[in-house]
């Protein structure tokens, strides 16, 4: 199983800038596709960016597109969401997850482990 700690939420200013990092202990962390999520208060977790395990396929939907990318780095067991152009509704706990497949899912329930979220908040 692996172990996932978030890291690099805090408060920003619409429009500005924040990366998120995620460290991941545990075996075979290269076997693994990871995602990030969010979840609002009040509203359901919510996909927001994926990376196979090999880093060599990203997906991010249409709701953060062009603002949000994703990366992982296989030598530091990391992936990290860069997050720009923040918006207000951007605001939301962000959380890493991993899952034991080769391949992208963008549901809540095609991940296996989950770190313990890191808070973002916007400001106008």
């Amino acid at each position: 199983q692996v172990q996932l700690v978030e890291s690099g939420g805090g408060l920003v200013q619409a429009g500005g800038s924040l990366r998120l990092s995620c460290a991941a202990s545990g075996r075979a962390f290269s076997r693994y596709a990871m995602g990030w999520f969010r979840q609002a208060p009040g509203k359901e977790r919510e996909f927001v960016a994926g990376i196979t395990w090999n880093g060599g396929t990203t997906y991010i939907p249409d709701s953060v597109k062009g603002r949000f990318t994703i990366s992982r780095d296989g030598a530091k067991n990391t992936v990290g969401l860069q997050m720009n152009s923040l918006k207000l509704e951007d605001t939301a706990v962000y959380y890493c997850a991993a899952r034991q497949s080769l391949q992208i899912g963008v549901r809540v329930e095609e991940y296996d482990a989950w770190g313990q979220g890191t808070q973002v908040t916007g400001s106008s």
